[in-house]
C-alpha cells in the first residue's frame, strides 16, 4: 500500500469535518477485530463503518468530547466533566441499532460489559483514535494521543482506553499505560483490554 506523507499538525474537529473524520476512522478500523465482530461483510464493512462513526461524532462526541484530528487520523476524549453527557441518548441508540441490524444486541452486550470494567475514580477518557492505514507509522496516531494526556496530565488526572487489537498494546505502554483488565466479550468475541495511565509532571512527561 503507497504510504501517505501528510502534516501531522493537529486541528480541532467541527461538524463540518464530519465526512472526512469518519472516512478516516472506517479506514482505521477496518481491521479491529471488535469493528471486524461487529461488521462482518467485508463489502460492506467500510460502508457501516462510516455510518457509525458519522453517528457517535455528530451526536455524541463533537458536542462534549474533545475531538482532533490531522490529515489523516482523528482522536475524540472525553474529560471527567463531560462524560455523562457523552453517554448516547435514546435516539443515538436507535440510529446505531439500524446500522449494526442484527449485530444489535452482540453490540449491546459489549456496552454492558464494557461499562462494567470502566473505572469510578475522575479520568480522561480515550473513545477513539485511529490513522488511516498508508499513513500509519507515521506520528500522526502518537501526535493525537500526546495532545489529550497533555491535557489530562494539566489537569492532574489519569487516563483511560479500551482496545480489543493485542498488537496497539506496545503502543499506549510506550505512553505509560498498563493493562488494567482482559475483558472476554460475550458469545465468543475478541477480547478487550482496559488500560489506565497515572497523570505525569510535565517534567515526566
Amino acid at each position: 500500500m503507497t504510504r501517505m506523507a501528510i502534516s501531522n499538525i493537529i486541528r480541532t474537529a467541527t461538524i463540518e469535518d464530519a465526512p472526512l473524520i469518519s472516512r478516516t476512522l472506517a479506514r482505521a478500523f477496518d481491521n479491529d477485530p471488535m469493528m471486524r465482530w461487529f461488521f462482518p461483510d467485508d463489502a460492506s464493512r467500510e460502508a457501516e463503518l462510516s455510518r457509525y462513526f458519522t453517528t457517535i461524532f455528530t451526536r455524541q462526541y463533537v458536542h462534549h468530547g474533545v475531538c482532533e484530528h490531522t490529515g489523516t487520523a482523528a482522536a475524540f476524549w472525553v474529560s471527567p466533566e463531560a462524560q455523562d453527557k457523552a453517554v448516547p441518548d435514546a435516539t443515538t441508540v436507535q440510529e446505531l441499532q439500524n446500522i449494526l441490524g442484527d449485530r444489535a444486541p452482540l453490540f449491546r452486550k459489549t456496552v454492558e460489559a464494557a461499562a462494567g470494567c470502566a473505572p469510578e475514580e475522575p479520568h480522561w477518557s480515550l473513545a477513539v483514535v485511529g490513522a488511516e492505514p498508508a499513513a500509519q507509522g507515521q506520528g500522526h496516531g502518537a501526535a493525537l494521543l500526546r495532545s489529550g494526556l497533555a491535557k489530562a496530565d494539566a489537569a492532574g488526572l489519569p487516563a483511560y482506553l479500551e482496545s480489543s487489537t493485542p498488537s496497539n498494546l506496545p503502543f499506549y505502554q510506550h505512553f505509560g499505560f498498563t493493562v488494567r483488565e482482559e475483558l472476554q466479550l460475550p458469545e465468543d468475541g475478541p477480547v478487550l483490554w482496559t488500560m489506565w495511565r497515572e497523570p505525569r509532571r510535565p517534567a515526566d512527561a
